[in-house]
């Protein structure tokens, strides 16, 4: 594995540095020590003073967790009293439409209904509807899926139908179902992925591609053709699984330096965009002034100029908050670490050196010493829960709960589409005849 690769996943994700919870509570001991053995008198002050003041700490202190755990209570109800579906997508022989036709299906699903008020938030525990859009190879054989409510099958059914007429939306058993997590049979390795830079700097997508032109089929480049080449390339006893959990982006980023205030993913970008352009946020005007008193309007390269095009173009369309997962699955005696490096570079194609680029991030533990992990438990732990996290289609709430970042319609659509018959990888699962309709003379 390259160093950059090892550097980045050693510095990022949950499963390979002190939990921050456990790092705070060990420091409060180190303090309380260090306190009782050097100044025990501020120690006895410290008591006394938040003896004095517990009426007024500790309701406030109860009344927080009593919200915390009542919203957790309330949102798992809900969850529980929902119905899912499974949806598999079967392709044709060919697709002859640019992606975006896929940008179309997420532009109709980009409702943000479920969380109108308060009392259905916080009292009947509703939340936005997050569907789960993934690509999976079983032992080779590549699918595409689409997890989602029941109570939203015919709205997802009606938009794939309407810009592909051609596929075949079926109800399928949960594949994540299918395989039981146990350490001496089988080995899990798998991440969450994370943006580079600020959410409104673009991936590289399909109009950089060209595919926007609908060019012939033979002179198309899909982003997405290295990804299923190595899904494809998988042998018994090995899976790769990929999704990308969605939901309507609602605005709700916090400002930097504030505790209450929020900023939207446009407002985010717009403030990016003035930085570059060396401007003011509320006279969009040059801060620069010449001796005369007149803005002086900075020299931008065409690059600079390219880099904020990009965004503008970024953040004038509909957004989604996105959770992107992706594990190699394998038993034990076929388990190949050379997938992990196909499941990390599944989304180089979307990079931008420029401009954006996807990361490893939660899960991901790779060590580089034996004694760092004793007898695998931290490797196997980490497994355990990005298994499990998965299979739930957790990523916005608990128990998986992980901050998300933004993807535009575009975006999306360039990470997920469904490819055209210019991607040759022969074991993607295709519909064997296409349908046509019926002879309108036939007799009754």
């Amino acid at each position: 594995m390259s160093e950059k690769i090892l550097k980045t996943v050693k510095a990022s994700g949950e499963s390979v540095g002190i939990p921050v919870l456990g790092f705070f509570l060990g420091f409060l001991v180190v303090l309380f020590y260090i306190l009782l053995r050097m100044a025990p008198e501020l120690l006895a002050e410290i008591f006394f003073t938040l003896r004095v003041f517990a009426p007024v700490w500790v309701p406030l202190f109860l009344l927080y967790f009593f919200w915390f755990f009542w919203v957790l209570y309330v949102r798992a109800k809900f969850f529980k009293n929902q119905e899912y579906v499974v949806l598999e997508v079967k392709l044709p022989r060919e697709i002859l439409k640019s992606p975006l036709a896929m940008e179309s299906v997420f532009m109709g699903i980009h409702q943000g209904v479920g969380e109108s008020t308060w009392f259905d938030k916080y009292w009947l525990g509703k939340t936005r509807t997050s569907f789960s859009f993934e690509i999976v190879s079983i032992e080779g054989e590549i699918k595409f899926f689409i997890w989602t409510r029941a109570f939203w099958r015919d709205v997802v059914e009606a938009q794939i139908y309407a810009q592909y007429p051609e596929v075949e939306v079926v109800e399928a058993d949960d594949y994540t179902r299918m395989i039981k997590y146990d350490i001496n049979e089988i080995a899990v390795w798998g991440a969450d992925f994370k943006l580079r830079k600020p959410d409104p700097y673009p991936i590289k997508t399909y109009v950089d591609y060209g595919l926007d032109k609908d060019p012939k089929e033979e002179y198309k480049v899909d982003p997405m053709a290295p990804m299923l080449e190595h899904f494809g390339s998988l042998g018994k006893g090995e899976q790769l699984w990929l999704q990308l959990i969605i939901r309507v982006n609602k605005n709700e980023k916090k400002k930097k330096g504030t505790w209450f205030g929020k900023t939207g993913w446009q407002k985010e970008g717009e403030e990016l965009i003035n930085k570059l352009m060396l401007r003011d946020e509320k006279t969009k005007s040059a801060k620069e002034l010449s001796a005369a008193g007149f803005p002086i309007n900075p020299s931008l390269s065409k690059g600079e100029q390219e880099i904020i095009s990009a965004i503008e173009r970024s953040i004038s369309k509909l957004a989604f908050d996105v959770g992107m997962r992706g594990l190699y699955i394998a038993e034990k005696d076929k388990f190949r670490s050379i997938n992990i490096m196909g499941l990390l570079g599944a989304t180089k194609q979307f990079n931008s050196n420029t401009l954006n680029e996807f990361g490893p991030t939660r899960y991901s533990t790779i060590l580089s010493y034996p004694w760092e992990d004793y007898k695998k438990i931290r490797k196997n732990r980490a497994g355990r829960r990005v298994f499990d996290a998965y299979r739930r289609r957790s990523y916005f709430h608990h128990p998986y709960k992980t901050p998300p970042f933004v993807l535009n319609t575009e975006e999306l659509a360039t990470v997920y589409h469904f490819p055209g018959s210019n991607v040759k990888t022969p074991t993607i699962s295709r519909v064997p005849s296409k349908k046509s309709e019926a002879p309108s003379d036939l007799p009754i």
